[in-house]
């Protein structure tokens, strides 16, 4: 699971570069009423609020962990203990698991922080788009076109990091049960 925030870190900070890039080379400038238009950033919140990839990794990784931890609590009833030290009552790994109610909100802090990657790395996109299409209206689509490439590989990505461990350990914890007679 750090490794996938890490991978996304990665990816957050190769945009920023970017975006860095992009803002240093000088633009010509074009005589224009910019009274019509609206401002860079609102375009950008509002491209990003819209896009359901800024919310489906969050979502997708909440489901998961929420079966893993659902799945769960009838083998912490007969006794098993939680691997996941960020689930122990004492932080360490196997060991008593903590609260159900407490897992909850762990989950729920642990899908804003993924929220947070796909916000940032959403919004620079949208903002690097935006600059290349200023420079080089001709090429509209194409940006237009590996901007949602990006977002949507960036997802995708995020999604099954984030997510397919859980799914798996879901599935143990549910044949494991099923094997013990425990539901």
């Amino acid at each position: 699971m750090f490794g996938a925030r890490k991978s996304a870190a990665t990816w957050v900070i190769n945009f920023v570069l970017a975006l860095v890039v992009a803002l240093a080379i000088p633009t010509p400038a074009k005589a224009q009423d910019n009274n019509d238009q609206p401002s860079l950033f609102g375009s950008i919140a509002k491209q990003v609020v819209l896009d359901p990839t800024t919310y489906a990794p969050a979502a997708i990784a909440y489901g998961a962990t929420m079966r893993d931890w659902n799945t769960s609590q009838p083998l912490f009833n007969a006794g098993f203990v939680e691997r996941n030290s960020r689930f122990t009552i004492s932080g360490l790994p196997n060991d008593r698991p903590i609260t159900y109610g407490e897992g909850q909100r762990q989950i729920l802090r642990d899908a804003f922080m993924n929220l947070q990657m796909s916000v940032v790395n959403n919004a620079t996109n949208r903002l690097i788009e935006d600059v290349l299409i200023a420079r080089h209206p001709e090429h509209r689509k194409l940006f237009k076109t590996l901007g949602w490439v990006e977002r949507i590989g960036f997802a995708s990505f995020l999604s099954y990091q984030l997510s397919g461990e859980h799914l798996r350990q879901a599935n143990l914890n549910e044949q494991r049960a099923t094997q013990l007679g425990i539901r």
